[in-house]
């Protein structure tokens, strides 16, 4: 039981975070640094991969793919979450205390690619 909330919960979280990068691209432009390139392109693409891992973890045979390109784009997302920490916090008018950025950082983002290897064999 406890396998199929965790699978079902990861499905739908990227489905919406995917869908949130076409929505709201504003949110994520502002945490994306200059010096990657194109903010629009990496949002839009990011959001795309996000969908695509959804649909993937959705299919047994795919499962494992997909496990493998969201610890991979975690970990590439450590770059904006670094970025936030250096911006104060903020992405554009939208803040959040200092701390809660770094527990985001340190805290919830190993328990997302924890979460994300644990679906690996369900």
């Amino acid at each position: 039981m406890i396998h199929k909330l965790l699978l079902y919960s990861f499905i739908m979280l990227y489905t919406v975070a995917g869908i949130l990068h076409f929505v709201q691209p504003d949110l994520y432009l502002e945490v994306i640094p200059e010096w990657l390139g194109n903010k629009v392109i990496i949002n839009y693409l990011a959001g795309a991969v996000e969908l695509l891992v959804a649909i993937l973890a959705f299919v047994k045979k795919t499962r494992l793919v997909a496990v493998y390109i969201t610890i991979t784009m975690l970990l590439a997302f450590t770059i904006s979450h670094v970025y936030f920490i250096q911006q104060g916090s903020c992405a554009g008018t939208f803040c959040i205390a200092p701390w809660i950025a770094w527990v985001r950082l340190l805290v919830i983002h190993p328990l997302l690619i924890w979460w994300t290897w644990s679906i690996k064999k369900m």
